[in-house]
């Protein structure tokens, strides 16, 4: 019996350890590929004295399909969402420094300068007069407008007071009174204001408009964009 006791070939042999990648994290959710693998599986261990139902399987590969297609669904609806916010704050930016009607009669004014508003009544009003009041409720001019018929008339205040002095800076208000069908009634005043800036992300990821006079609005309240600033 011989004995081998030369290991010299055995020097050039290497362990050679194997690498193995660990799949990427995939938060548990089972992929299209892992579902197909599954039903191979499935269909390869089954008992061949009882298959699976056909009814069955098709069930699964629906469930599965319908799962696939309401998880791509949201994926589009985030792109698209994203798109419209890009949209919205493109067409925001471009009303910096132009006037914006607002469903509001309060607004903020800098001295020297004049500011429009809208009249709105659903029907014909007599004896209608425009008050303009400070912010303590003091009527600072009058302007008497007469007889209007029904829609939305635009209107303009000089910023002066009944004296012809100019109105010293501050908040303002349009109360709009006259006779609607006999009764002294309050009309609906709008006023235009002019955008500062713009807020991309405001509340519930609105874009927003900074006014005038230091409020803000959605831009999805904007009644009407004025030509001029």
């Amino acid at each position: 019996m011989t004995t081998v006791s030369d290991t010299s070939a055995l020097d050039g042999i290497r362990w050679q350890t194997e690498e193995y990648k660990t799949a990427e994290q995939d938060n548990g959710m089972l992929t299209q590929a892992d579902f197909f693998a599954l039903l191979t599986q499935e269909l390869a261990n089954q008992d061949p004295t009882n298959p699976t139902d056909n009814n069955e399987m098709i069930s699964q590969m629906t469930a599965f399909s319908t799962t696939d297609g309401v998880s791509q669904l949201n994926e589009s609806f985030e792109s698209f969402a994203s798109s419209m916010t890009s949209s919205q704050a493109l067409q925001a930016s471009s009303l910096v420094g132009r006037s914006v009607l607002v469903q509001d009669n309060v607004f903020g004014m800098t001295e020297g300068e004049s500011v429009k508003g809208k009249l709105v009544s659903d029907l014909p009003a007599s004896n209608v007069n425009i008050y303009v009041e400070n912010i303590a409720g003091e009527i600072i001019q009058t302007v008497p407008v007469g007889d209007v018929d029904a829609g939305d008339f635009g209107f303009t205040w000089n910023g002066q007071t009944d004296k012809g002095e100019a109105a010293p800076a501050g908040a303002y208000r349009f109360r709009i009174v006259g006779l609607v069908e006999g009764q002294a009634s309050e009309l609906e005043a709008q006023t235009y204001r002019k955008v500062d800036s713009v807020t991309l992300a405001g509340s519930g990821g609105n874009v927003m408009l900074n006014l005038n006079g230091g409020s803000a609005m959605a831009l999805a309240d904007v009644v009407e964009v004025s030509e001029g600033s």
